[in-house]
This record gives C-alpha cells, structure tokens and sequence, in this order.
C-alpha cells in the first residue's frame, strides 16, 4: 500500500507541476474558441466547464482505465510505474496538447491535424485508420457492457441491440441533447465507484506487493505455464487508458468545441486524464490484493471467486464491488462500469461521423447529410458486432485489435504534437520522448505478437530497436531541413 500511496500522490503532484509546466509551453491566451467562433448548436456548442470536464473524462474513461489495470496488475506492482510516468509525461500531455491543438485549428479532427504536420499521405492513412479504430471501438464497447447487463436480467443480444439504438441517437443529435445531460450522472457513477474503493483500501490497508520489493514479472513467475507475456511490450499495451492512449486525441475536439476558454485546457484535458489515471492506479491495487494479496489472496477471502489468477476483468469487477461496497454501492457501482464503455462508444462513432464529414466537407445541420455518413457507419458496426457474437472469441480477437491500434494512433499523434512544438520553436522533447517510446513498443509488439508476426524474441527486439534508431534519425534529418527552409 505504500507503492500505492506513493503513486497517488506522484499523480496529484504531476498535475500541478509537470501539468503547468506543459500549459506553458503551449501557452493557452484569450483568443476566440471554437464553441464560439463556430457555433452551430449541433456540434459547436458552448458548454460550462464542469460538463465539459466530465464528458472528456468518461469520452476517454471507457473501460481502459479498470478492465486494462486489472489486466496489468496480473504483472505486479511494476504496472504503477506505467500509469504514474505514463500518464503525467505521456498521456495527460498527449491529451493537453491534442486537445489544444484541435481548438488551434477550429475544432479540427485528427486526421485533419495529422495532414497539416505530418504531410497528406499520413492524413489519408489516420482517416482509414481512424474511422476503422472508431468504428471498433463503437463495436467493442457495445459487447462488454451488454455481457455485464446480460449477468443482471435479459440475454447478451437484448441488450447490444438496446446499447446499439442508443448509439444511433447520442451520434445524430446535438451534443447538448443527451450527452450534455446524462454523462454527469455517469461519470460521478464512474468516480463513486473509484472513490468508494480508495477509502477501502485506506481504511483496510491489505498487504499487496510493494514496488521495490517485485519489481519483477510476478504473472510469469506465479503461472508460468499460462502466463508468457513479457512486461515490455505487453505491459505499455495491456495498460492504455490509464496511461497512453491514441484514441482519446480522437475524442478531445468534440470538447475543444464546447470550450468557452483556453485557458480551461489543462484541468479538462489535462486534468481528465490525471483523473483516469487514478482510476487506473486505484483498480490495479484492488486487483493487485485480488492476485497476490497476503497472507492470502483476495480471490481466497471471497466464497464467490473460482478461477483465482485466472479470473477475468469483468468478473474481478462483479466480486470485489459486491463484497466491498455491499448491494447499493455496487449497483452504483456496476452503473459507472456499464456505463463508462456505452458512453465510449457512442462518442466514438460521433467523432468518425465528424472526421468523415470534415474530409468529405457536409455540413452536418441538414439532418440528411448526418445519414449519409452514418447509415454506413451503423451498418459497419453492426456487423462487426453480430460477428462478435456469433464467434466465442469474437470480442478478445476483435480487443487485441483495438489494443495495438489504439497505441499505435497514439505514436501518430504524438509525432503530430512533436513536429508541430518544433515548428513552433517551443521545447519538442515533452512529446518526443514519448513519441519515441511510444513507436518503439508498438513496433516491437507487432513483431512479437502471436497475433501478428510472431518473430522470435531477439529478432523482435533487435527490430523494435531498429525502429527507434529509424525514428531519431528521421526526425532530427526533418528537423535540421526545416530549420535550414525557414532561415
């Protein structure tokens, strides 16, 4: 629990220091916003600041930050270093800065901003890539809520089909019309939850394993023959949400058009995603007592629990809520769970609808121009998804994925971020490095994966370390030219 204090703290104290420090270097003014400059009263919308704080916190929220911690808790406490460093230096700043960046830009997706910095070629492929990522991202977070749904009342099916409607009316209507006014009440659910856990935790202070004590890959050590996943680069995967994640750049301008003021960028985008990271870092400790805890494990002390290290995210989540927080605290509970992917999901399709529409130019008032581009969305998804059902291991094959895309967005956006502050003359190393690091495991995760080309280990590593060295070269040759162009 110390480990765990700690990390809390670095959290908070990341917020305030490294948080400002990155605020400067963009240095937000009193220019006109996009809410304003643009208003439509469909997408561009002026909402206050609070709304606009907890809509951005459950858009990127989805189920990364509990699902994807518990998951990385199964390495042991060396995950804390991830959500701590990865968020405050990575992924808050990878926030901040998109989002600010977008209202720079008129409220522009990220294929738009991709173009502009990183040539037309890389914009044709974020658009193909991104709409693809959305698209999944609005199939993957229709299944995993249904399944908890389903383990309440009713079947699977029902409730994918009730969760499908609504995405089609939080996708077509003004953004002030249901998002602005039910996503409050979701992400306190979502905040609820986590506070509730926090004060366990501190009231009980349960025996986990600390930082210096495991710093080691305690999944391969406790289930060597299930458990083969080397920490890097499954852990930087495994843990998106809570840390680093590339679909959250697609999600911070439908924000950066509701913001009244830039000077609200950094407790919203910034601030959202420190808040994610506690969330993250409060369910690995749950998950970490659930595992390892002594002198027994969690899942020991609860009669309900059955497949031990084995237990999966979803079922972590149904034990401890309900043998923690009692009946009404885990309905509350289970509310912010459901509702943190639905709400991912229904902002994911509205972002590919917006990304589509600002390639395509239509103006989205005209409710007939907002069907020709989501009829096909719709129909898209919807068949990802009866593929999803129909198939056992649909959602894992369709999660691993979104996974690896999901973080390989993140290294474009990243590069987008890094060339852009150099153009700029502002300092380019707090996205550089990240963007570096960032390429670096997506790149080795592509040739390890079993899932895609599955090169023995030297040889993985030996690539992914090729393609860093590629990375610095590339970048510093750009740099030295466009510096030469602009004397």
């Amino acid at each position: 629990m110390i480990s765990f204090t700690l990390s809390l703290l670095a959290l908070i104290l990341g917020y305030f220091l490294y948080g400002r420090f990155v605020e400067k270097v963009f240095g937000p003014d009193n220019r006109k916003t996009p809410a304003i400059a643009k208003a439509d009263g469909l997408d561009f919308v002026v909402l206050p600041n609070w709304k606009v704080f907890m809509i951005q916190f459950l858009n990127i929220a989805g189920t990364g930050p509990i699902f994807g911690a518990i998951m990385g808790a199964k390495f042991g406490p060396v995950a804390y270093l991830w959500i701590v460093l990865g968020c405050i230096f990575a992924g808050a700043t990878h926030d901040y800065l998109s989002g600010m960046l977008s209202m720079r830009n008129d409220g522009a997706g990220l294929p738009i901003l991709v173009g502009k910095y990183l040539g037309k070629p890389a914009k044709v492929l974020m658009l193909v890539f991104t709409v693809l990522l959305l698209t999944m991202v609005g199939t993957v977070f229709v299944y995993s809520p249904a399944e908890i749904l389903h383990s309440m009342w009713g079947d699977t099916q029902f409730w994918a089909i009730i969760i499908f409607i609504y995405y089609i009316i939080a996708t077509m209507l003004p953004i002030d019309k249901v998002i602005g006014k039910i996503y409050p009440l979701f992400a306190f659910s979502l905040l609820f939850m986590a506070a509730a856990l926090m004060i366990w935790l501190f009231l009980h202070w349960p025996t986990v394993p600390e930082l210096w004590t495991n710093f080691y890959n305690m999944g391969a050590a406790t289930e060597p023959e299930t458990w083969k996943d080397a920490i890097f680069p499954a852990l930087f995967i495994t843990v998106a949400c809570g840390a680093i994640s590339g679909f959250h750049a697609t999600q911070s301008p439908l924000m950066a058009r509701c913001i009244k003021s830039e000077k609200m960028g950094r407790p919203i985008f910034y601030g959202a995603m420190i808040t994610e990271g506690l969330v993250a870092l409060i369910w690995a400790t749950v998950a970490s007592w659930f595992f390892y805890g002594e002198p027994a494990p969690g899942y020991a002390l609860i009669a309900a629990a059955t497949d031990g290290f084995h237990t999966s995210a979803p079922a972590v989540v149904n034990l401890v809520c309900n043998d923690w927080l009692g009946l009404a605290g885990a309905v509350l509970a289970m509310l912010g769970v459901v509702a943190a992917p639905i709400t991912s999901g229904d902002t994911a399709l509205r972002s590919a609808r917006l990304i589509v529409a600002e390639w395509l130019k239509l103006d989205q008032r005209p409710i007939a121009k907002r069907l020709i581009i989501c009829i096909p969305l719709f129909l898209c998804s919807f068949g990802m998804l009866l593929w999803q059902v129909e198939n056992p291991d649909g959602f894992n094959t369709i999660w691993q994925y979104f996974g690896w895309s999901n973080q390989t967005l993140s290294v474009f956006t990243l590069w987008t971020l890094t060339v852009y502050l150099a153009r700029e003359k502002k300092p380019y190393w707090v996205t550089l490095i990240p963007a570096l690091f960032m390429t670096t495991v997506c790149s080795t995760y592509l040739f390890i994966s079993k899932q895609a080309l599955q090169l023995p280990e030297p040889l993985a590593y030996s690539l992914g370390g090729i393609c860093l060295l590629i990375a610095i070269v590339w970048f510093f040759l750009w740099l030295r030219k466009y510096q030469r162009s602009v004397q």
